[in-house]
This record gives C-alpha cells, structure tokens and sequence, in this order.
C-alpha cells in the first residue's frame, strides 16, 4: 500500500512539472534567437520544494511528504485571474543584479528586459528598514534601468512582454491598502483637514514602478491596439481603487497616469467615466470617506473641457446626478475647487445648463455650516457671471431669497462674502 501511494503522488508530480515546464517554454518565448533564455534569473514563479542533496531538476528526487501546494496560473490577459504579487525570494536564496542593458548585446536586450521584470516582481517588506537592504537597493536599480530601457524607445515591444510588463505592474502596484489611523482606533470624528496622512513605506520603490507605467502608456512603443488587453476594464478599476491611497503622492501620479491612458486608450474612455461616477455616487450616498476626490474632479475637468458641442444627454445627467450632488458631504472644501472648476466648465460649454446648476446650488445649500456657505457664494458668483438674462430670471425668486437668509445670518463672513461679491451683472440683469 505504501508503494502504491509513493506511485501516485510521483504521477501527480509529474503532471505538475510538466505544466510548469509549459510555463516556463511560454515565458521563455518571448526572448529573441539570440537572447539567453535559460538564464538563472528567468525563474518559475513557485519554488518547487526538494528534500536535502537532490538537484535543481528535482528528477530523481523523492517529494516531501509536506503539505500540498498548487501551481500558480499562469498571468493571463484578463489581470484579474492574477493571484496577487509574489512574495518569496529566488529559489537558490540569491537576489543578484543582473548585467546592464549596455553590457549586453542589440539582440539579448529584450530577453534582459524581461529577466529584470521578473526580478522586480519579489515584493520586500519595508515595515523594517533593516531587512533586507543590499536586495531592495537591487531592486531599485534595476527598476531604475527599466524606465531608462522604456524611455529610450530601443525597440516595437512584442505581445508577450506586454504580459511581463503586466505581471510586474500587478504585483507591485495593486495591494490592499492600510486602514486609516481614525478606522484603526474606530474614532469617528474625523478631520481630513487636520489629520497627517498616512505615507507609504514602499515608495522608494513604489514611485519608480509609477513612473515606469507613465512612460510605458506614454511611449510611442506601446501599441495601444495591443496593450489594450493587457491594459483593461479590470486593470483600470483595480487603479481607481487605488486613488483612496492617504499618500498624496501616489494620488499625483495615478492622477496623471489615469489621465494619459484616457487620452490614449479611447475604447475605455466610456468606461473610466463611468467608474468614475459610481465612486462619486459611493462616497456621496454611503461613505463620504474617499481620499482621492479631488484628484479624480481635476482628471473630469480636463475631461469636460473637451467635451463637444452639443453636449450628449449622459454628460448633462453625470452633471445633475454625480456632480451637483457633491456638494452635499461635509468635507466638500477638500476637493471644492476642483469641483467648482467642473460646473464651470459645464455652463460656459452650455448656457442653458445655468438654472439647474444655481438650483442644485440652493438645494444642497448648508444651513449650519458658514465655511461652506462662503464656499457656495464664491461658486454662485462665478456661475453667475457666465448666465445669461433668460437662464437667470428662471431662478431668480429662489436665488434672491437666499441673499436674503445669507443677510440676516448670524455669522459675520457670510454676510461679508455676500456684499463684496461682485454681484453687479445680477443686480444689472434684475433692474433690466
């Protein structure tokens, strides 16, 4: 019985091997005719586990009789069928650098660019800054040498290695990020004005794989048509997701790089904006805890700006439901002027749109709140100023009887607000 059982667990370890080994041919592939593709450092993903003085190959190794693992898929087009990034070291135990692109060379260069993306896939802990110092320095080196390979445009990039690029993009970029210190001590009265954000530890390295995907969305290499499946409707939402990061940091660079791939991958476009409204509709009507509002608004206003006339139907209703309604929450004044910039753009695009700004205005109006309501005059002056007469005296009665209450508020700064806006087109409009 025992001998029967050994049988059966070296059939299924067979089987195994040779699914990794047809792992491994795909991967190696990709390299050119010239290229090394059994280099060490194209290594498998999942460390196979061997008793003491077998070799590598594992061929004539006994399996331990340890706990069963199962082999990884392998990373396909759709990122969300990728299980996370990998976390373990080298299976020999070394993180060696590996050569630099000028000491290798034309024809192996793009087999050494996927060999450093397979390097930079192990994620260090940087909770401990002692840890593993000589290996993160090499990691950041080589991430380095990859933005400098991507921004010097040396070559087309194939299919395959776009699956590269994507495997160390996933793994390094998308995470579960930290609750925020008010959710870990369960403390609701939060200020987001006066809390200091939370840094991320990771971004000596993180910052360098930000900058590696702007200049690979950006670059004349990348063949939109080709990296649109790599680049999809998941990897999108999984980087929306990443907007609620507390570093401002990161939030500046998703911020651009969401924006370049708006302007270069036009099939998303419809799809960004959408994602875009459901975060807004979450955080206005459940939440009203988000961290990269403001940033999220900016990418809308250069968005609106080109919007064409006349404007769609969808574009006026995203302004009545998601836009307008964003007054509502109370820490507006984080992401208010990026908002105001936004209704802006929406009535100088269409005039008529005037009256159902100025009314959702009043409708969200704060009763309370003398910070808010000086933020909402400032915005009323300015949409006031690009309304024409007809828009204006549909919405004048309401309008006016909101001076009024401004007036006879108790607080100094709103009735001072009121009388040194520069209300003199409303009062010409109203005597004409």
């Amino acid at each position: 019985m025992v001998f029967k059982f050994k049988r059966v667990i070296q059939r299924g370890n067979k089987g195994s091997k040779a699914d990794n080994s047809n792992d491994t041919a795909s991967s190696a592939s990709t390299a050119p005719a010239g290229g090394s593709a059994s280099a060490p450092a194209l290594v498998a993903s999942q460390p196979v586990a061997t008793k003491a003085g077998t070799n590598a190959a594992g061929s004539r190794a006994l399996p331990v009789p340890a706990p069963r693992t199962t082999a990884a898929p392998p990373i396909s087009a759709a990122l969300g069928a990728f299980f996370g990034p990998l976390k373990e070291k080298l299976p020999n135990g070394s993180f060696e650098p590996l050569p630099l692109f000028r000491d290798v060379p034309s024809s192996e260069r793009q087999n050494l660019f996927v060999r450093k993306l397979n390097l930079c896939c192990y994620i260090f802990d940087f909770t401990d800054p002692t840890k593993d110092v000589k290996e993160k320095e090499i990691k950041r080196q080589t991430l380095l040498e990859l933005v400098d390979y991507v921004t010097s445009g040396t070559g087309k990039f194939t299919e395959a290695v776009f699956e590269d690029i994507s495997k160390m993009l996933v793994a390094n970029l998308f995470r579960t990020l930290p609750p925020s210190a008010h959710e870990n001590t369960g403390s609701d009265s939060f200020d987001a004005e006066e809390e200091e954000p939370t840094m991320e530890p990771a971004w000596p390295h993180l910052q360098i794989v930000y900058e590696f995907l702007l200049r690979y969305v950006v670059s004349s290499e990348t063949d939109a048509k080709v990296a649109k499946r790599y680049i999809d409707q998941t990897f999108v939402l999984r980087l929306l997701d990443l907007f609620d990061s507390e570093d401002p940091r990161e939030r500046e660079y998703l911020k651009t790089i969401l924006h370049r791939i708006y302007g270069k991958f036009m099939v998303h476009r419809p799809f960004i904006r959408k994602a875009i409204n459901n975060i807004f509709y979450q955080f206005i009507f459940e939440t009203e805890k988000h961290n990269g509002i403001a940033e999220l608004l900016e990418i809308l206003g250069s968005i609106i700006n080109g919007f064409a006339l006349p404007l769609k139907e969808e574009h006026k209703l995203f302004l009545a439901r998601a836009l307008i309604p964003l007054h509502k929450p109370k820490c507006v004044s984080m992401y208010h002027q990026q908002l105001s910039y936004c209704i802006i753009q929406f009535v100088e695009k269409d005039f008529k749109l005037a009256d159902t700004v100025i009314r959702g205005l009043l409708k969200y109006w704060p009763v309370t709140n003398s910070q808010k309501e000086v933020l909402f005059l400032g915005e009323l002056e300015e949409v006031l100023e690009a309304t024409q007469a007809a828009e204006f005296q549909r919405c004048m009665v309401p309008l006016f009887q909101q001076f009024s209450r401004c007036l006879n508020s108790s607080h100094f700064q709103v009735k001072l607000n009121l009388l040194l806006a520069n209300l003199q087109y409303t009062f010409t409009v109203t005597c004409v």
